[in-house]
């Protein structure tokens, strides 16, 4: 059994004041005593006096994405002094790997894990037995199915769903006389992908004309830039109308613009997440390709600094955070001065995120990893 009796009742009891209301009758620990540990001074109030080992595992940690979202929450862990060691783990894209790593934390004997549940339902096992050995465990951005309270502490969400209306209305001023769309998306069946796209389709359901053509609900990139090149390539043979790209990595997609030179063909309009390559290479190709019109969301590299955040909250015995969802924003519009122009950063590569919140020189530091 994870825990028994009136401390697991009382577990219980404070998550759900913690999730509802940020904590119930004044305390200060924000989660009902599920650790015995105070709010440390100077600290964050999500840090918490008791000791703990911290560890993020990955399902894959290659690109200049999960370098960035990696370096955000190992900035995050810092600033608390409770977090004794931080580990980290890459699945390397593969399930059983992804499964071990996290199987492998657990039997080391880490207090709290931090998870990216890229295979999904797949990571479910591994993480119920992660919370019933008592480990703290908080998957974020993907959901795994399951419950938290069940089958782990809390689930770090956001709403894709979201992410594709914003991209959806976008795409009705980009296209005011419609046009074909080819939809790229990550791994087969991830409910990142799988939301972005019902949340476009719900938004379009007005404007027929605007049609996603190729593989539906998205083609798979695996959210690998290579392989988003062969993709690329592949629809640009076969398509030879293509109006506007959405996709949930414009990084990659921009790594893939080369595929248009070379085809003779010119961008379209994309909708996207934010990457410092695509604004420059907008700013760059305006004049001689003003059909590449861009609108972004915020890439929320920073997601897993909240749920380390609840993570270490939980373990230490500091204030658990009011909500676990964090929230879509746009970022860059080139047909709008709102919410921001297209940006561009010469100073830093390509790879980098400009919705980060991380500094420029740990900016450069994570991708030089």
């Amino acid at each position: 059994m994870r825990l028994g009796g009136k401390l697991r009742a009382a577990l219980i009891v404070g998550a759900i004041c913690a999730l509802v209301v940020a904590g119930c009758g004044g305390d200060d620990s924000g989660d009902g005593g599920a650790a015995s540990g105070k709010p440390v001074a100077g600290a964050p109030s999500w840090c918490g006096s008791k000791k703990i080992t911290l560890a993020l595992t990955d399902g894959f940690g290659a690109n200049n994405w999960r370098r960035i979202t990696r370096a955000e929450a190992a900035d995050e862990a810092k600033k608390c002094p409770s977090v004794t060691e931080y580990k980290y783990a890459d699945g390397q894209g593969n399930t059983q790997k992804a499964i071990s790593d996290l199987k492998g934390m657990v039997a080391q004997g880490v207090n709290a894990v931090v998870v990216f549940p890229d295979a999904g339902k797949a990571m479910l096992p591994a993480l119920r037995d992660s919370y019933k050995a008592g480990v703290v465990t908080v998957p974020y951005r993907v959901d795994p199915g399951g419950k938290a309270g069940e089958d782990y502490d809390y689930f770090i969400s956001t709403d894709f769903k979201e992410a594709g209306k914003l991209w959806g209305e976008w795409l009705k001023k980009a296209l005011p006389k419609g046009g074909n769309v080819i939809n790229l998306g990550g791994p087969a069946a991830n409910s990142q992908s799988l939301d972005e796209y019902a949340g476009m389709k719900e938004v379009l359901a007005d404007r027929p004309d605007i049609k996603f053509i190729g593989q539906t609900p998205y083609h798979v990139t695996n959210w690998d830039p290579a392989e988003t090149q062969k993709v690329v390539t592949a629809v640009l043979a076969k398509y030879p109308q293509i109006d506007a790209i959405t996709t949930d990595f414009g990084a990659a997609l921009a790594s893939s613009f080369s595929a248009f030179d070379q085809a003779g063909r010119k961008i379209p309009a994309v909708a996207t997440e934010d990457a410092n390559v695509l604004a420059c290479d907008w700013k760059k190709r305006q004049k001689d390709n003003p059909e590449f019109k861009l609108f972004t969301v915020d890439s929320q590299n920073w997601m897993s600094r909240t749920a380390v955040q609840f993570a270490v909250a939980k373990a230490t015995g500091g204030q658990v955070p009011s909500s676990p969802v964090v929230p879509q924003k746009a970022f860059e519009d080139s047909l709008s001065k709102k919410p921001n122009p297209v940006t561009c950063d010469p100073s830093l590569s390509g790879d980098a995120f400009l919705s980060s919140h991380l500094t420029k020189d740990q900016i450069k530091a994570a991708l030089a990893q």
